[in-house]
């Protein structure tokens, strides 16, 4: 995120702005992941999903698949079926809804298309999602953003840990999204995190929290 916590500018640019030092962060991230998930938003602003491209950490994988699984959440399903992200070595799966679902159906764009269940809230039931992942062997579980898929997870308390890197920018403007976006926590209801580890490297800060409980 920017120094001023934005993700993004207020056109929801793609965040091209962190350095080869954090896309390497990333990585070694991504390398300790059963799995990943992120938003529509974020996957038509980049249209590529993050890879491992560092042999030693592809090494760290071989018992698993070189990639994790990349789950795209989407309840419309309207995803570019000739964006990039279709043609990267991942395993890719949807999580949809029944309308989401029906275009893809039978296309090879998806590995699995997962029709989610719903809360009485008429949201996604993310217990549940989560429970169905742990029986599938995801125990550890990369969400990779927007803003607005944080904050429902974080809404639910089913965020152990943060990894930020503060980046030496500021991009400003009230409707540019931040890293929990949506409708956001009143002080007294706001998740709270301990500092575990900090570190900078050039003009960009590493900070990983753990979820206080």
């Amino acid at each position: 995120m920017s120094a001023d916590g934005k993700i993004s500018d207020t056109h929801r640019t793609a965040a091209r702005f962190p350095s080869a030092t954090d896309q390497r962060h990333l990585e070694q991230r991504l390398a300790t992941a059963d799995a990943t998930l992120f938003g529509a938003g974020t996957l038509r602003a980049y249209g590529t999903t993050a890879l491992i491209k560092q042999p030693a950490l592809l090494a760290t994988r071989r018992k698993q698949s070189p990639q994790p699984i990349h789950i795209v959440c989407s309840p419309s399903g309207d995803l570019d079926p000739t964006a990039q992200f279709f043609s990267q070595p991942v395993p890719r799966w949807l999580l949809t809804t029944p309308a989401g679902a029906e275009p893809w159906l039978g296309q090879s764009g998806f590995d699995r298309v997962w029709v989610a269940p719903k809360a009485s809230t008429g949201d996604y039931d993310w217990i549940q999602i989560l429970h169905e992942l742990h029986t599938l062997d995801i125990h550890q579980l990369l969400v990779m953003g927007g803003g607005q898929l944080v904050e429902r997870l974080m809404a639910a308390d089913l965020i152990d840990e943060l990894w930020l890197t503060i980046c030496p920018l500021v991009i400003g403007g009230a409707a540019a999204p931040t890293p929990c976006d949506g409708d956001g926590f009143s002080l007294d209801k706001a998740p709270k995190f301990t500092l575990s580890s900090n570190q900078t490297i050039g003009d960009e800060v590493f900070l990983n929290y753990q979820r206080q409980r």
